[in-house]
């Protein structure tokens, strides 16, 4: 064994490895996240900050202050709230780390496969 073939299967290893391990994270990221349905909102601009305004699955009026600059010119937004939850909202569907842990586990899991490939290649090369 030479040290392109050590290299090789530690890259390897730590694809593999990786890749499981943020896979691990993103499934406890989406299951503590909790269920998030879609609404239509109302946006009003107050002198004392700027409230999102919305109807429930379940009927019921809520609102939240927000601070997103997304929202400054805009009477109306889609946006995502908890269900079960009172006033908590947000503009996206999924947290915004929820997909940088899956991007870091698709290419730790895209780093293994090349390594793997590349280690099969080499059985072939040497021989």
């Amino acid at each position: 064994m030479n040290a392109l073939d050590a290299v090789i299967e530690i890259f390897t290893w730590i694809g593999f490895g990786g890749a499981v391990l943020f896979g691990v994270v993103a499934v406890i990221l989406w299951a503590t996240d909790g269920t998030w349905l879609p609404a239509d909102a109302l946006v009003d601009h107050e002198p004392d900050g700027t409230y999102v305004r919305w109807f429930d699955a379940d009927g019921d009026a809520n609102s939240a202050r927000t601070d997103a600059d997304d929202l400054a010119e805009v009477d109306r937004a889609a946006i995502w709230y908890r269900y079960g939850w009172r006033d908590r909202m947000r503009l996206t569907r999924r947290p915004p780390g929820w997909s940088a842990v899956l991007w870091a586990a698709a290419a730790l899991l895209a780093l293994g496969i090349a390594s793997l490939v590349a280690s099969g290649l080499m059985l072939f090369v040497d021989r």
